[in-house]
């Protein structure tokens, strides 16, 4: 499956630069900010980056899908996954969240494989399970393809719904688990909620236990010392604000203008785009970005693209650029968190979270005000 990504156009409207163009918008007023899914660690073991990106996003879109749902967060999805599927171990995790080869569970024919005795006739015409007489659970999170098809949500924003997108389906987790409007603070909610994801207490005990795990790493993220560790904090807790093209800056998340290459007007949303939030991240430790991702390369030490990623520290701008050796094609900019990871707000219709740093293909590099 094919999906489009569009990057973070330096574009100059007015006097801002807006970045990252896709068609999609979700808030319209920072009222509608979605339940934030809490501060997400770099990396936690065991988890690959994308799939704790995908939980991440998951779980902050719940806002949207189920307005009265309380305390979804990255760690009841990854609770989930772990035993569903192990963080989809062993697959391939494209940045944009396709998993390959697909995960679909034993055939449910009855025949006792897997504990199931009673046949669940192929519902999908075999488009997800690649069975067609009997059903399969497909994707990290093992829906059965009928229920995925009446609750599937598009996670990643690319217009296709599918079990077998990490973003699409930790979405629609986070929707099936809040059912209607659960309480998930609340201990006894949150294990009827597994309970009906999967009717057996042994399961529901084996999920809270790497629930209660996820949430001791999450209480506790890796914060670097000093102005670093002002700026990494200040940027991780913007997790779950709206991507808003020509929003937000030194004073926080603010409405953009029209329009974005995708559509996007961002006067209708109260936000960051790339640099905007760079920028926010920096006025926290008393620093002044430029307003475009290719200017603020050119701020600090630049650390060039063929030094690797390894050659960056946690609070460093991160760049990508059309021709890496040009920073005036620079279109993009995020901020180093460590572990391959960076805090980014990607493109309209998404929201401000962790990514892996190969979340985007062009690499161009870094800087080091810090």
């Amino acid at each position: 499956m094919k999906k489009l990504h569009m990057g973070c156009l330096t574009v100059l409207l007015l006097v801002a630069a807006a970045c990252c163009a896709a068609p999609a918008v979700l808030f319209s007023t920072a009222s509608e900010r979605p339940t934030a899914p809490g501060v997400v660690p770099p990396s936690v073991e065991g988890i690959p980056g994308r799939m704790l990106a995908a939980y991440a996003t998951g779980a902050a879109q719940i806002g949207t899908h189920v307005p009265g749902c309380k305390g979804m967060r990255w760690q009841i999805l990854a609770g989930i996954a772990r035993i569903e599927s192990g963080h989809a171990s062993g697959k391939q995790i494209s940045p944009a969240g396709d998993i390959t080869p697909p995960i679909t569970g034993p055939r449910l024919d009855g025949s006792g494989i897997g504990g199931n005795r009673t046949p669940f006739p192929d519902t999908d015409g075999g488009l997800w399970d690649g069975d067609t007489e009997f059903e399969r659970a497909v994707g990290p999170f093992q829906f059965l393809p009928a229920t995925f098809r009446s609750l599937g949500k598009d996670g990643n924003g690319d217009g296709t719904v599918s079990p077998h997108n990490a973003d699409d389906a930790a979405a629609s987790a986070a929707v099936y688990l809040c059912g209607k409007d659960r309480d998930l603070t609340d201990r006894n909610q949150l294990r009827a909620a597994i309970y009906i994801y999967n009717r057996s207490e042994a399961y529901v005990e084996d999920v809270l236990s790497g629930i209660d795990q996820y949430d001791a790493l999450g209480a506790t993220p890796t914060i670097p010392t000093g102005n670093a560790g002002t700026v990494v904090a200040a940027a991780v807790a913007q997790q779950g604000v709206p991507y808003s093209w020509g929003g937000g800056g030194p004073d926080g998340p603010s409405r953009g203008f029209c329009c974005s290459p995708g559509g996007q007007d961002g006067s209708k949303v109260t936000g960051f785009d790339c640099s905007g939030l760079t920028q926010y991240a920096f006025a926290q430790a008393g620093i002044q970005l430029p307003r475009t991702a290719a200017a603020q390369a050119s701020a600090g030490r630049r650390i060039p693209a063929s030094a690797g990623v390894g050659a960056l520290l946690p609070g460093d701008l991160v760049f990508y650029g059309y021709d890496p050796g040009a920073d005036s094609t620079i279109h993009h900019v995020g901020i180093y968190l460590g572990n391959g990871q960076m805090i980014n707000a990607p493109r309209p219709g998404k929201l401000v979270r962790i990514d892996p740093v190969t979340a985007m293909p062009d690499y161009a590099g870094g800087a080091r005000l810090l």
